[in-house]
């Protein structure tokens, strides 16, 4: 009976140690817990900053933050733990009988001669000063609100013919005018397809599309764009992270983890979206191998039941699937597939096929006669893609093959100067800033495009080459107030002499590039 005493003075003695007093004497322990139930009320609704600390919560539990984890529950000394670890608890305690165990005699007994619960020991305290243990070195800041991004072209309500979607992919995009009228086709009939929910016997099925095409011609691109004009949820995913289940990276789930992300974890949008397998011939076939292939064939039979249809659990807020992270259910049987691929070695083989059929005579045709194509991808065959290393059941899974325009000299140059976000019109606008005009004359644009070609890199070696250039120009402009006019010439870009300088006043001087020449060993500038 003594120890029974004891043990309820110990108990109220551990309860004013959570009290706290105001300045003017009167208990606050009340008031804390009202602002406590307000506070768990709006946690989870966002980030808020109510502290002014500029981090975010992070369960102490888990240890994810409150943008992961979602609602968190406040404890006292700065202690959060977030819904998914306060329920796991809950059910923990749940599980023991304690009226069972305090009727036990034997228990008790052992109770009263060590004056305690056996194997059980009481929480240090100390433990959780300190922001509940957790410094601000381990906690992530948390994002500022966005502001509201620019209404989309496209309504998915009043989704327009395919006729005009092309015509704002022409605006952005130069050339490529098969691939285009492909992807407005299947955007057209795919949201058709959504927007009539009431199907009739006939079940109108989803065409997945398969884009070819050499690096820089615009595949990634292509669908950026596209994502700006529709209004509809959609995510770019990388192939090259992906391996089989149980091994290190990304599960194949995750790119449906990522079209769930950018519908804001809508699951009746995400069933509506569209998804970009980005670089998908990194997944082929390995050949001559001795190892495991867990990034190749493997991936593709993984991906089979996404791309025709099923139903699969994704995480929510992660790419693979662990305990702490919470699963839901998709249904990518209405989600549209885009893979595109750059496929390195698939013109040789495509050539090999070719040369094949030639001949001798006067009609026939030439071993060489494709060895210049640049546009050798758009003679592919399933066949062809079959010995790149992609399975059959892979490639049936997509039935459009669309392939990619190499660039020319002439399209070079429209991609330079034609687009609403034309690299040249970035350009002209950072030097309109500084109040200089900047214009390119037709001899420059064109030595531009020359070198671009001899990169052998597509559009992505414009910028290269501009930046290259444009640095000296970019440098010496603030220097001096008195410049208003930049003019590059050809000259300029091969080296051969400097751009025109238009001074304020109608005055125009040529400035000499000059470069280090080096003789007998110095240096001379």
């Amino acid at each position: 009976m003594n120890d029974n005493n004891q043990m309820d003075n110990d108990q109220d003695k551990n309860e004013l140690d959570f009290r706290e007093v105001n300045e003017d004497g009167t208990d606050r322990t009340d008031q804390m817990s009202d602002e406590q139930d307000r506070s768990r009320k709006t946690e989870g609704e966002g980030t808020s900053d109510k502290d002014g600390s500029g981090y975010e919560d992070v369960c102490f539990i888990c240890r994810r933050p409150e943008s992961k984890a979602g609602k968190m529950y406040k404890l006292p000394n700065n202690i959060c733990i977030c819904e998914d670890c306060m329920h796991r608890t809950m059910d923990t305690v749940s599980q023991f009988d304690y009226q069972n165990m305090l009727n036990n005699p034997d228990l008790m007994n052992e109770l009263n001669k060590k004056n305690g619960f056996p194997n059980i020991s009481f929480l240090n305290m100390g433990d959780f000063q300190n922001n509940g243990g957790i410094p601000n070195s381990q906690k992530i800041k948390k994002k500022k609100e966005k502001e509201k991004t620019a209404a989309p072209e496209f309504d998915i309500k009043h989704i327009p013919a395919p006729h005009k979607i092309k015509a704002k992919l022409d605006d952005y995009v130069i050339g490529q005018e098969h691939a285009k009228k492909i992807i407005s086709v299947a955007v057209y009939n795919h949201y058709k397809r959504v927007a009539e929910n009431a199907m009739d016997d006939i079940e109108i099925e989803k065409s997945n599309i398969l884009m070819l095409g050499p690096t820089g011609s615009g595949k990634t691109y292509l669908v950026k764009t596209l994502a700006k004009l529709l209004d509809v949820p959609l995510a770019i995913a990388d192939a090259t992270s992906l391996t089989e289940a149980g091994y290190i990276g990304d599960d194949i789930e995750s790119v449906v983890s990522k079209l769930l992300a950018a519908a804001d974890n809508d699951i009746e949008k995400t069933e509506h979206g569209i998804i970009f397998i980005d670089e998908i011939d990194k997944i082929a076939k390995k050949k001559n191998t001795t190892s495991r292939d867990v990034s190749g064939e493997s991936v593709q039979q993984g991906m089979l039941k996404l791309l025709e249809g099923a139903d699969v659990e994704v995480p929510v807020g992660a790419n693979s699937k662990n305990a702490m992270v919470p699963l839901t259910t998709v249904n990518t049987r209405n989600i549209l597939f885009i893979c595109g691929g750059a496929f390195p070695d698939l013109g040789d083989i495509i050539r090999q096929r070719l040369n094949k059929q030639a001949g001798i005579g006067f009609n026939s045709d030439l071993k060489d006669k494709f060895d210049k194509d640049p546009n050798i991808l758009s003679k592919v065959t399933v066949d062809d893609l079959k010995k790149f290393g992609m399975i059959p059941e892979f490639l049936g899974r997509l039935p459009i093959i669309c392939s990619l325009e190499g660039l020319t000299k002439d399209m070079l140059v429209k991609i330079l100067k034609e687009p609403k976000n034309a690299i040249l019109k970035q350009y002209q606008k950072l030097l309109a800033l500084d109040e200089v005009d900047l214009e390119f004359d037709d001899g420059a644009l064109e030595a531009i495009a020359e070198k671009a070609l001899e990169k052998d890199t597509g559009a992505r070696a414009l910028r290269a080459i501009i930046e290259d250039f444009m640095l000296d120009i970019m440098y010496e402009i603030p220097k001096d107030d008195n410049i208003g006019k930049v003019t590059i010439t050809r000259d300029y870009v091969e080296g051969k002499g400097g751009p025109l300088i238009e001074i304020r006043g109608d005055q125009t001087v040529e400035i000499p590039r000059i470069q280090p020449q080096i003789a007998g060993g110095a240096t001379n500038i």
